[in-house]
């Protein structure tokens, strides 16, 4: 009968766990998702990286600023990142390993407080910030905008869609610090802005793009510039567009918070509950032993040393 009841209770115990399907395979499925995406990013940023070194030859990266403004490399670095902390989840709740688990929820939390002290500083104090790019990355973008494949289209994609022209508060005139632009050099563009600027760079009936209406620009005063071209700064039309749109940005930025800690909040639920089904299945072992002992004990012959 002891055995009997041995087996019954140790059949219950293997049976029974702590860890929930669901919590496990939400998670799994979560970052199997951001996994793939990861992995897309890095497949873009590669193909475009080198397709970029074939088409120049060359690839400047001599300091941090080179490595944030070359886009193909930004996008390789933020894919590998999510590659690399979704791949700890998925195999963390597959595995039910928590060392893994704890370095997702700890990136994830990482993650969180580096955007909220990003939004913090944006909502609080939107000038300083201004102030801030103008000051480090003005003249950076606009030196290396026929350098760069990639950024030369990134830049032409903003000030098309945010209708501005050059990054500071001088507007087009930033446009003088190019080597390109200048009105010293020998170039055809001399004095002139990027096609990106115009007001009407793109003819309604034939649908082509004329790359000549920002051609002598600078000469022209703001009233005049104003007639051809966008002739205030991206940052500060940024800036002012997320004015406008304040509780938009925040409620998308309160959804994005409010899903990452409901994800920290899944893992370390996980983590829990592997913990507490580890330490069930020790003490399953200690009763197991103490049972087989018990049983045993009556049935075995004593020897007795003379």
């Amino acid at each position: 009968m002891a055995s009997n009841r041995h087996i019954r209770g140790y059949r219950q115990a293997s049976n029974f766990t702590y860890v929930s399907p669901c919590v496990k395979y939400l998670i799994f499925l979560l970052n199997f998702i951001f996994w793939l995406f990861g992995g897309l990013l890095i497949g873009i940023g590669l193909y475009a990286f080198v397709d970029k070194w074939q088409l120049t030859g060359w690839v400047k990266l001599e300091n941090v600023y080179d490595v944030i403004l070359n886009v193909s490399l930004v996008m390789v670095i933020m894919g590998g990142v999510v590659f690399i902390v979704s791949f700890a989840g998925c195999l963390g709740a597959l595995r039910e390993n928590t060392c893994l688990l704890k370095f997702y929820s700890l990136c994830l939390l990482i993650f969180f407080l580096m955007e909220m002290g990003i939004a913090i500083l944006g909502f609080v104090f939107p000038h300083s910030m201004q102030s801030l790019l103008e000051e480090n990355f003005t003249d950076k973008i606009i030196h290396t905008y026929r350098d760069d494949p990639d950024l030369q289209n990134f830049i032409d994609f903003a000030q098309q869609e945010f209708k501005c022209c050059g990054l500071s508060s001088e507007g087009y005139m930033d446009w003088s610090k190019n080597e390109y632009f200048n009105c010293t050099s020998p170039s055809v563009e001399h004095c002139g802005v990027p096609f990106s600027c115009c007001i009407n760079a793109t003819d309604l009936s034939s649908r082509l793009v004329n790359i000549m209406c920002g051609y002598g620009v600078q000469t022209l005063s703001v009233a005049e510039a104003s007639k051809k071209v966008w002739t205030s700064g991206c940052i500060e039309i940024v800036r002012s567009w997320a004015e406008r749109n304040l509780y938009t940005i925040a409620g998308i930025a309160l959804g994005i918070a409010l899903s990452q800690l409901f994800v920290i909040y899944l893992a370390k639920t996980l983590e829990g509950q592997i913990d507490l089904q580890k330490s069930s299945s020790s003490n399953n072992s200690v009763y197991y032993f103490e049972e087989v002992y018990e049983v045993s004990m009556p049935n075995m012959p004593i020897f007795t040393n003379y």
